[in-house]
């Protein structure tokens, strides 16, 4: 931080399991990449190139190895990771990673149906040589999966291997734990955290009002996900109280107004 203030919520520093935030790249350029970092490194623990496109982005070996740099994790998108596996193509998909040096990925089946033994048994292996985050949910507002099924997901992607487990929102902030208002799915966002450990968990989040949501409900240091790279440092000053929908939120009673 550039200047001291109390009474702000303490913040873990990178590399860090906790206050963790997910960037969605959609396809920046260098450039943008370059100034993302610039301002914002230090607030990013992973970025996701969005769905597919890394296979239509630019400079794309340069963008990761710039990343990377950094410390921060990135890694394709699981749109990707399906289109190679609906394809049969499952070790290209690993070669792919490979030729990238991404120690990172991320498994989901929110596009098409995955047997669900079977994504765990993509998640075991996968996670005996990279860092390997599972996605929970649907892109299809008409595919619904009840309580007990979100937290049986989750439990067993972690059991066999997932570093964290994604709950799945899409971009739009509009399906998964979310309804297509964009309002938390209360009940189940609860019932999911009563069973898995926060830690283990990344909600995605890419609407400043579910991001404030998640914090008046869980604290600063929730870990949040599809962030837009210009709402890193808006969405810190929500961890910190320093905005307006969470400044009452860490003041000591005596403050509060």
């Amino acid at each position: 931080m550039n200047f001291s203030l109390p009474y702000l919520p303490e913040r873990p520093a990178k590399p860090r399991e906790t206050g963790i935030a997910m960037v969605m790249d959609k396809g920046l350029s260098l450039r943008e990449a370059e100034d993302l970092l610039d301002r914002s490194a230090h607030l990013i623990d992973y970025i996701k190139l969005g769905f597919g496109t890394s296979i239509t982005t630019n400079r794309l070996a340069e963008k990761i190895k710039l990343y990377q740099n950094e410390g921060i994790r990135v890694y394709f998108g699981g749109t990707l990771f399906e289109a190679f596996v609906i394809r049969g193509m499952y070790d290209d998909y690993r070669k792919l990673l490979d030729k990238y040096s991404l120690k990172a990925l991320e498994i989901s089946d929110g596009s098409m149906y995955m047997d669900h033994q079977d994504k765990c048994n993509y998640i075991h292996q996968l996670s005996k040589e990279y860092h390997v985050l599972s996605e929970v949910g649907s892109k299809d507002a008409s595919v619904h999966l009840d309580h007990k099924e979100w937290i049986r997901e989750m439990e067993t992607e972690l059991e066999a291997g997932a570093v964290k487990v994604i709950a799945e929102a899409r971009e739009s902030g509009t399906v998964g734990i979310y309804g297509k208002d964009g309002m938390a799915d209360v009940s189940l966002i609860d019932e999911i955290s009563e069973t898995i450990n926060p830690a283990s968990v990344l909600w995605e989040a890419p609407l400043k009002s579910q991001q404030c949501w998640f914090i008046h409900h869980f604290g600063a240091n929730v870990n949040l996900g599809n962030i837009s790279p210009n709402e890193l440092i808006p969405l810190e000053t929500l961890r910190l109280g320093l905005r307006g929908d969470t400044f009452q939120q860490f003041l000591p009673p005596s403050l509060k107004q």
